[in-house]
């Protein structure tokens, strides 16, 4: 008889990944995000096509003749073409400079607040208005400027000057745009960098009063050199999306009057693909328009965190 010598199972050491299945409940965790970018993000790639297709319902995007970047030439050959792009971009580097520092200066006022009902109370005033919904915000906004019983026309008359309607004004549109933005958005974007000042050493501070630094000072060398590379990532995601005015506000502030001020890509692809009363629905040309846009979108993504990259420490990838 034969002897087998049995091999004694290997001990699985805490270094071990082991089977998949033990991270079963991650996996798990990950599977609806996964599915909704799949569903939303992914999936409507496939009809990307069609902006080099006349699409036809008919036929189907398979059936449709291919024409290559014939609607790209329309729409850069078009009358409005520069006009439209220099609406997004004049809009977009407008809310950028003045929506990057202004909760970065909250913040740090915020986080130099000792009294905590004051400081309570304060932030919940300042974002309370990112709650409120952007047709209310629109509503509002149009009812404050309005020349009959707007507050803004009553003031402007009680301090001796005549009334205005800003809404029909096209030099306004891109300050009412912004501000308005900027009132709604500040405060909800000043929690993110006072998460990142709670982070940041207490010693630093207690070891910079020992040496005589000041406040300001503190605030300097301490503060906003801790929550920079905060700062550099929200810079480079916010440059992301330069191109991509949000269609919900403008297309409720716009009007006959403002359009030459207020019409943008995302308009534009609204207009074109699903028809305005003097405009024949265009699916593929609006698609086409909107792909520019993306585009352009990607590059300056990468061309941001590349320079961002190059020349401190911090970025996206």
């Amino acid at each position: 008889m034969s002897l087998h010598t049995v091999k004694p199972a290997k001990k699985k050491g805490k270094g071990s990944t082991g089977s998949s299945f033990d991270n079963l409940e991650i996996f798990l965790l990950h599977l609806p995000t996964t599915i909704w970018y799949l569903l939303f993000c992914y999936a409507p790639m496939f009809g990307i096509q069609i902006a080099f297709k006349n699409y036809s319902f008919r036929k189907g995007i398979w059936g449709s003749k291919w024409v290559g970047l014939t609607h790209f030439q329309r729409f850069f050959n078009s009358y409005y073409c520069g006009e439209v792009i220099y609406n997004t971009l004049a809009i977009s580097i407008y809310s950028l400079i003045v929506r990057t520092p202004l909760p970065i200066i909250l913040a740090l006022l915020m986080n130099e607040v000792k009294t905590k009902w004051f400081k309570r109370t304060v932030q919940t005033v300042t974002y309370a208005p990112y709650f409120i919904s952007t047709v209310v915000m629109c509503s509002m906004v149009i009812l404050f400027l309005s020349p009959d019983s707007g507050f803004i026309n009553r003031l402007i008359v009680l301090l001796g000057g005549e009334k205005k309607y800003f809404m029909g004004i096209p030099g306004y549109f891109k300050s009412i745009y912004v501000w308005s933005a900027a009132w709604q958005y500040t405060g909800w974007d000043a929690v993110i960098y006072m998460a990142a000042l709670s982070g940041i050493d207490p010693q630093l501070h207690e070891a910079a009063m020992i040496d005589g630094a000041g406040r300001l000072r503190r605030i300097w060398h301490i503060n906003l050199p801790g929550i920079k590379p905060t700062i550099i990532i929200l810079l480079i995601m916010s440059c992301g999306t330069l191109m991509n005015v949000g269609f919900e506000k403008v297309f409720l502030l716009q009007n006959d009057l403002n359009r030459s001020a207020s019409d943008v890509i995302s308009t534009l692809v609204y207009r074109q693909g699903f028809g305005a009363k003097d405009t024949k629905r265009d699916f593929s040309y609006s698609t086409a328009v909107n792909l520019f846009n993306s585009v352009v979108n990607c590059v300056l993504l990468v061309a941001v965190n590349t320079a961002a990259r190059r020349v401190g420490e911090t970025s996206l990838w």
